[in-house]
């Protein structure tokens, strides 16, 4: 559902999301999910990209599906506190009583990766009790030596088997509102966003698809949002200062792109 599409009728505007990956209780940033290296608190992060006029914000606690999920439910309260733009938390989400809690702990979607594959009756349930707006599904996508678009769960560190196409196709039918799509193949190379597989979505794609993986600068966050993307995604490049989010949007702006500015 590209929103800026000449061919859709959607009065909707692009996002740009910073992403902040949470192990432990700190923001972290890898590449191809490895590596990881400390970026800092993730309260005073997200604070800093609101100021900085970030659309929204996705909290994705990487060790929780592992290690259990307490500290990302006391770390979206911190946020909740702090925030007034909307943001999304997943991590060890296994059940619709977690769904509750993170919701009751402030966050305003939920997003599901690992127990969207290994139960994805869980969408069903998440769709129907809190509606489509509320579940973003994480597809993690490596694209193999083989050719292969292979998916995987649990951060990134478990191939699981499931066909890439048909998952998506079921996501869509479960009643999932956002497909968050990282290319663990682009995560932290710089090397701009996977837009072959964002092209095949289309404008007339029912829900809203977020990019995610392997921008390096303003030009890269315009060519997911012209292969098809609703809302760009990145982690690195924010963290470490390189750009800000006013600054993209100030290019996506300069190239006719529809945007919120702050």
């Amino acid at each position: 559902m590209y929103v800026n599409s000449p061919n859709s009728n959607s009065d909707l505007t692009a996002r740009v999301i910073p992403c902040l990956d949470v192990a432990y209780g700190r923001v972290v940033k890898g590449t191809n999910f490895k590596q990881l290296t400390d970026m800092g608190d993730p309260v005073e992060l997200a604070k800093m990209y609101e100021q900085q006029g970030a659309d929204e914000l996705v909290f994705l606690d990487i060790k929780a599906s592992v290690d259990g999920q307490q500290s990302a439910l006391d770390m979206v309260y911190q946020v909740a506190t702090h925030l007034s733009i909307p943001f999304a938390v997943g991590g060890g989400i296994k059940t619709l009583k977690d769904v509750h809690q993170f919701f009751h702990a402030g966050a305003d979607k939920v997003t599901l990766n690992t127990m969207a594959v290994e139960k994805p009756e869980l969408i069903n349930q998440i769709s129907t009790q809190y509606g489509s707006q509320s579940i973003v599904v994480a597809v993690d996508v490596n694209h193999e030596e083989n050719g292969e678009l292979a998916i995987y769960t649990h951060g990134g560190s478990r191939r699981v088997d499931v066909d890439y196409h048909q998952w998506i196709e079921e996501i869509v039918d479960r009643g999932a509102g956002e497909i968050l799509l990282t290319a663990m193949h682009k995560d932290g190379t710089g090397s701009g966003f996977d837009t072959d597989l964002l092209a095949h979505f289309g404008a007339d794609f029912p829900v809203q698809v977020i990019a995610s993986g392997g921008a390096k600068g303003p030009q890269d966050f315009l060519d997911a949002i012209h292969a098809g993307a609703d809302a760009v995604l990145a982690a690195g490049l924010f963290h470490r200062g390189e750009y800000t989010v006013g600054e993209i949007k100030d290019f996506l702006i300069d190239n006719d792109i529809k945007i919120r500015k702050t």
